[in-house]
C-alpha cells in the first residue's frame, strides 16, 4: 500500500532506541523525511545509520521544556516544516504510592505530559495553516489498565490521553488528526530493564505468545500518518497482542 508519505516531514522523539527508532525507520522507509531526536548524540548516530534514507539528528532533552521550542525550530529549518509529529519519551522510573517522591511525579509530568503539549504547542498551528497534519503520542496500554509498581507512568500517561482526545476534536476540521498509540509488552531496551533481562514470562502472559516488535509497531504509525486514515482521529490505539481485557 502506497501511504502518501513521500515527502512529508516528520519529527521523532525518543527516536534513538525502541519504539521511537521503529517510527523512524518506518516513515523514513516510506519517503518521509525525519528528523531524530534523543538526549544521546552517540545513540542517535548508531541509530540514524540503521536507515537508509538521509535523516536529521538532533540532540535534545524533553524534560527541558524551555528547549522544546529550540528542538522544533532546529526541525523546522533542516526539513523546511514540520508535517507529522511522532511524541515519545522514556518512560518514568517504576514505584508506587509508597515510594515515589513529590520532585519524580514532577519530572515524570514535565517529560510523559507537558513536553508533548508543549510540543503540539509548537507545531500544530503551522499545520493548520497548511490544511495537513498528524500528531501521534506513544503512550501505554496503562492509561486502560493501570500497571502495579507504574504509577508515574499511570498517571502522567492518562493526563497526556485526556489532553490528545480533546486537541483531536478542536483541529480535526483542519485536516490535522490526533491519536495515540498504546503499546504493550514489546522487546525493548526498556522492557528489559523493568523485568530485570529475562522476558519470557511477560512473553508468556501475551495472549499471542510473543513480545510486540518496534518495526511492525512503527508500521502501524506509518499507516495513521498516511492519507488512508484521514478519518481516524481522536482514538488511543492499543498494540498489545491482546493483552488489555477492557470493553473501551
Amino acid at each position: 500500500m502506497d501511504l502518501s508519505l513521500v515527502g512529508k516531514r516528520a519529527l521523532v522523539t525518543g527516536a534513538s532506541s525502541g519504539l521511537g527508532l521503529g517510527c523512524a525507520q518506518a516513515l523514513a522507509a516510506e519517503g518521509a523525511i525525519v528528523t531524530m531526536v534523543a538526549r544521546s548524540e552517540e545513540r542517535l548516530i548508531k541509530a540514524a545509520a540503521t536507515i537508509r534514507e538521509l535523516t536529521h539528528t538532533q540532540v535534545g532533552d524533553l524534560s527541558d521544556l524551555d528547549g522544546i521550542a529550540r528542538i522544533v525550530a532546529q526541525a523546522e529549518k533542516a526539513m523546511g516544516g514540520i508535517d507529522i509529529l511522532i511524541a515519545n519519551a522514556g518512560g518514568p522510573p517504576a514505584g508506587n504510592f509508597a515510594s515515589i517522591t513529590m520532585a519524580q511525579y514532577d519530572e515524570a509530568i514535565r517529560t510523559n505530559l507537558l513536553a508533548t503539549i508543549a510540543m503540539c504547542q509548537a507545531c500544530v498551528p503551522a499545520m493548520q495553516s497548511r490544511g495537513w497534519g498528524r500528531v501521534i503520542a506513544i503512550t501505554s496500554t496503562s492509561v486502560r489498565e493501570p500497571i502495579g509498581n507504574l504509577i508515574l507512568s499511570n498517571t502522567a500517561r492518562a493526563g497526556l490521553t485526556g489532553f490528545l482526545k480533546t486537541l483531536a476534536s478542536e483541529v480535526a476540521g483542519d485536516g490535522v488528526t490526533v491519536n495515540s498509540l498504546q503499546p504493550g509488552s514489546h522487546q525493548t531496551d526498556r522492557l528489559a530493564k523493568l523485568y530485570g533481562g529475562d522476558l519470557t514470562a511477560v512473553a508468556k502472559a501475551t495472549p499471542t505468545g510473543t513480545l510486540g516488535d518496534a518495526g511492525d509497531f512503527g508500521r502501524i504509525a506509518a499507516f495513521l500518518c498516511s492519507d488512508s486514515a484521514k478519518f481516524v482521529t481522536g482514538t488511543a490505539l492499543p498494540v498489545d497482542g491482546g493483552a488489555t481485557r477492557n470493553l473501551q
